[in-house]
């Protein structure tokens, strides 16, 4: 069983100082383990690709020619390959989401419904959920802050990205960037019509309490609780003068901005540096899709979900882009004494068919690579963890583990692991208790 094995009796958990805040860049689509992390290049052209692997500033890490930048911090980080489904996965999107962002087997729903699979209630909580849960209360801020969209559109949004059981007001705080203007964000709960004045805003207040506690002669459930502790939070955050310096990243140096690059993906990462120097527990910064160029090369939604045109969108723009803002991400968390206390997480709903050729595509003269839950790669820095270093091995064709096969239960069980969270024990609406997530161990020699 996944997560179910140890390491060995002789291989102890390193315990050090627990991160004190982390950031998952989560690329959205699916993204080639085999063109990025876990090359194969003595394999069959029909495999292994057109990208070559490039040395890196660790003598273990080899990575993907058009990752040039992040090749020079490759020190800082450690590649996890061969992390799989064990079968457990639909293939489809939302139960990759699920699986990766909690920790858990998508349940039969998913095979069920698919990509209308809806989240519900009873979902396992998001892993930053958890930690925003169980990490001391940030005094101005929310505890979990996601940007710069929420995968997918409503009413097909992503499973597992929420609290679920936890309940609503542990769910993560949105921000919304603008593909036209990134250097903008604004969340909806947070922007003010310019004729609204505080003294109106008090005035909403007292209407939307009456209005809330007639609601509550009506209906005594968690959702309403839940959604009064949410709209608590939204008139804090609206009356603190100290909110909205941590969400002006028009604060930075035209360098630093400029190194981080003028695209959505790009100030959403300078963004969440901001909100880790503001003491905030956990950041998600999902990649933007809707890139209409992308999503016309690709035949994909406009992120990583490269169907047709693999290497093409890739190189041209998916790898560039990326380069540049993850890259400058860990170097100015470096720079600026960070990198130790934040732990960085940069992982996808599933990794891409290594044989190329897609049926949806033209097969192999469409040059795209098809979903694979087999196989993909994580990427981990900072906050405890060992750079590097390369943990875990698939197969000569990088289809499937070939040894000590990972679930995305440790690579969660870790992330928990190195935020100091330990404590995995809640208790239902009911006062039933229950594990958060019993499944998965922790990856001992990633720990520094």
């Amino acid at each position: 069983m996944a997560g179910s094995t140890a390491f060995g009796a002789s291989s102890a958990i390193p315990r050090g100082k627990s991160a004190k805040s982390a950031i998952l860049f989560f690329l959205c689509g699916g993204s080639s383990h085999i063109d990025m992390w876990d090359m194969k290049p003595d394999a069959p052209v029909e495999y292994r690709g057109e990208f070559r692997p490039i040395r890196t500033s660790a003598p273990e890490i080899r990575i993907c020619e058009h990752l040039p930048l992040l090749a020079k911090q490759a020190h800082h980080f450690s590649l996890v390959n061969g992390v799989t489904d064990f079968g457990r996965a639909t293939g489809d999107h939302h139960a990759g989401y699920y699986y990766n962002l909690t920790g858990h087997a998508p349940d039969e729903t998913f095979r069920q419904q698919g990509n209308d699979r809806r989240p519900n209630p009873t979902d396992w909580p998001y892993m930053g959920c958890v930690i925003g849960a169980r990490r001391p209360r940030h005094p101005k801020l929310p505890q979990v802050i996601t940007l710069p969209f929420k995968p997918s559109l409503p009413p097909y949004t992503r499973p597992g990205q929420f609290a679920g059981r936890l309940g609503m007001e542990h769910d993560p705080f949105f921000i919304a960037g603008s593909r036209e203007d990134p250097l903008r964000f604004t969340a909806p709960t947070l922007t003010l019509d310019a004729s609204i004045t505080p003294a109106r805003m008090k005035d909403r207040r007292s209407l939307l309490e009456t209005i809330n506690n007639a609601r509550r002669e009506l209906d005594h459930t968690a959702a309403v609780r839940n959604y009064t502790s949410q709209q608590e939070m939204a008139f804090a955050l609206l009356a603190s003068s100290a909110t909205a310096g941590a969400f002006d990243i028009a604060k930075e140096t035209p360098a630093t901005i400029e190194r981080y690059g003028k695209t959505i993906n790009g100030t959403s990462l300078l963004m969440a540096r901001r909100l880790v120097e503001a003491g905030v527990p956990f950041t998600t910064v999902f990649w933007s899709e809707n890139d209409e160029e992308v999503a016309k090369k690709c035949l994909s939604g406009g992120g990583w979900d490269t169907h047709g045109n693999n290497f093409g969108c890739l190189k041209e723009n998916l790898l560039p882009e990326f380069d540049r803002c993850f890259s400058a991400l860990v170097e100015d968390l470096h720079q600026r004494g960070l990198l130790d206390s934040t732990l960085l997480l940069v992982t996808s709903e599933m990794g891409r068919k290594p044989k190329v050729g897609d049926p949806r595509s033209g097969g192999r003269t469409g040059a795209g690579r098809d979903h694979w839950t087999a196989c993909m790669s994580v990427v981990m820095a900072g906050g405890g963890i060992r750079g590097g270093q390369t943990y875990g091995k698939t197969d000569p064709h990088a289809e499937y583990p070939a040894e000590n096969p990972i679930g995305p239960e440790d690579v969660t069980k870790t992330v928990y692991h190195a935020m100091g969270i330990e404590n995995l024990e809640a208790t239902d609406l009911q006062g039933r208790p229950y594990n958060l997530l019993e499944q998965g161990r922790v990856l001992a020699p990633l720990l520094s």
